[in-house]
């Protein structure tokens, strides 16, 4: 997994001014109003309940602030400490100009988020659902003599009718996302609302990629729990070209539309042939100082990701199966 001074530093950028500013307005392309706080705003103080007061009324007008509510409030009720702490760090990164916050303490974040996926890959933690083998969910004595068409239909029909995304990509596609993964673990990922943009991190740990809300990470930290497991199975890989997919979703966070939408998104930017598409996970991951997450929404935009979630409308249950090929355009 990447390692260095600048790992997640686009990350802790956002983190630092999402509270106030994550809702980006559809394809108007501005940046998130990051900025420096003014050296008037430093030097003035108030008393600690008034700001403490102010801190909660800024954490409640971000305009995600509803849908994990009860989580925040859960870490205040239960860690205090460790709530109260995080909320004064926040403050804390806010009186330095954008790119001079402390960058080891996000770092360290997302190297114990890691680590926590590591674990419950191999079993010593209980994520979704424990084992999520592929033997636990096809029978491979069953298909094989199938041929990968028939494979292909026997997969999706089985998950038509359940709560998830299901999809059979190619061997050669896999291999490519697996290899970038291997050196580019983490990645930001926008998610396309009907008054802007939500934005997820999305962080690799063998197979699987783990996606949680900025949001999410901000008041939770490296407990912050995966809203989105998309988990890929190489098992038919060598004798029959394929990979199967599925994924496990936070149902009260996530619908299998927008669960959809973050999986095209990974496929367009870890599987895509075009480089310039694939820089933005080379410079997130090891150059930051240049990486725009503004990038991020003009490709998905160009690319057509996400746009009836911004219309409401439905969307195709064939575009995740299809977009292998989607995204190498």
């Amino acid at each position: 997994m990447c390692t260095g001074a600048n790992k997640m530093s686009a990350v802790r950028e956002l983190w630092s001014f999402s509270n106030r500013t994550l809702a980006v307005r559809n394809r108007c392309l501005l940046p998130l109003g990051l900025g420096v706080v003014s050296d008037q705003l430093r030097t003035f103080s108030i008393c600690g309940v008034l700001n403490h007061t102010g801190n909660e009324q800024e954490l409640q007008n971000n305009p995600f602030y509803n849908k994990y509510q009860s989580k925040i409030q859960q870490l205040r009720r239960l860690k205090p400490d460790e709530y109260e702490a995080r909320m004064a760090k926040k403050e804390d990164v806010k009186r330095h100009p954008l790119g001079h916050s402390k960058q080891g303490d996000f770092i360290r974040l997302m190297e114990e988020k890691s680590k926590k996926l590591g674990e419950r890959a191999t079993g010593k933690t209980i994520g979704f659902d424990k084992d999520k083998t592929l033997h636990s969910i096809l029978n491979l004595d069953m298909v094989k003599e199938k041929t990968p068409d028939e494979i292909r239909q026997i997969w999706n029909q089985y998950f038509a009718l359940r709560n998830t995304i299901s999809a059979v990509i190619p061997g050669a596609t896999f291999d490519l996302m697996h290899s970038r993964s291997q050196k580019c673990p983490t990645f930001l990922y926008a998610l396309p609302r009907e008054a802007g943009y939500e934005f997820f991190v999305g962080q690799w740990s063998a197979t699987e990629l783990h996606f949680s809300s900025l949001i999410n990470l901000q008041s939770l930290g490296a407990n912050s729990p995966s809203q989105l497991i998309i988990y890929h199975y190489p098992d038919l890989k060598k004798e029959k070209g394929i990979v199967l997919l599925t994924a496990e979703l936070d149902t009260t966070s996530l619908n299998v539309q927008e669960a959809q939408c973050l999986a095209n998104e990974a496929q367009l930017f870890y599987a895509t042939d075009c480089q310039k598409i694939y820089n933005l996970v080379e410079m997130f991951n090891h150059k930051s100082s240049v990486f725009k997450h503004m990038s991020v929404v003009a490709e998905i935009e160009q690319h057509g990701i996400g746009a009836s979630l911004m219309g409401n409308q439905s969307v195709k249950t064939e575009d995740l199966c299809n977009f292998g090929e989607k995204a190498k355009t």
